[in-house]
């Protein structure tokens, strides 16, 4: 009975001390490199003092650069540079001034729509009006008379024509234009074509003058640079 007693505790202390401990069971399945050779199975080893060393060695490296670029960040460096230039004259700048109607829907012709109608959402693809319950009397009669292409026999269409045309004019929109005591007017620009917008271009001709101040109509819209 003794003997089956000294026995039984000799096994159960031997599976025991062969049980794995807690930091060698989370080292084995840490992510962490080098951590489970610091808690290996088995007897301490030389590979695990080194591994260990160099551990705390990265772990140290690590806490130092983290706190050096915290001090740096609370210390909130900035550098602030000035310079003060007293200029007798300046460049003008181009001023551009958009319109959000790029054309005039007064010029519009009959041909115009036929061709460029879907390009200006007046018309659908098939050339009709699209939804023309929601659009306002006077522009819902002017399209119905110029929308109608019955019998109609459409002629050559150019869409540079089809700007310089039905574009904007400035002579119409500019009521004043002044700058450092010289007047400007319509004459001293040049309208140019980009893309398919038409540009008021402040000619090179007049030296130092430019438009420094372009009023237009509200019910009109220009597109200059000045």
């Amino acid at each position: 009975m003794d003997l089956k007693e000294s026995c039984g505790s000799e096994g159960s202390h031997e599976s025991s001390s062969l049980r794995p401990s807690s930091w060698q069971a989370f080292s084995h399945t840490s992510t962490l490199h080098g951590l489970r050779f610091i808690f290996p199975y088995g007897r301490p080893t030389p590979r695990r003092l080194l591994w260990a060393a160099a551990l705390l060695a990265c772990l140290g490296l690590l806490a130092l650069e983290s706190f050096e670029r915290l001090a740096y960040f609370l210390s909130y460096p900035h550098v602030t540079s000035v310079d003060a230039v007293v200029s007798g004259s300046l460049v003008f700048p181009a001023v551009t001034v958009c319109n959000l109607n790029a054309y005039r829907f007064s010029r519009l012709s009959r041909n115009d729509l036929y061709h460029a109608g879907e390009l200006l959402a007046l018309l659908d693809v098939h050339l009709r009006i699209p939804e023309p319950q929601l659009a306002e009397p006077h522009v819902l009669a002017f399209l119905t008379d110029k929308a109608n292409f019955t019998a109609y026999r459409p002629k050559s269409f150019s869409m540079r024509e089809f700007t310089e045309r039905v574009g904007h004019d400035l002579k119409e929109m500019m009521l004043y234009c002044r700058y450092q005591g010289q007047e400007c007017s319509h004459k001293d620009f040049k309208t140019v074509s980009l893309l398919i917008v038409s540009l008021s271009l402040l000619r090179s001709g007049m030296g130092q003058i430019s438009c420094s101040a372009v009023e237009s109509l509200t019910q009109k819209a220009l597109s200059v640079k000045c």
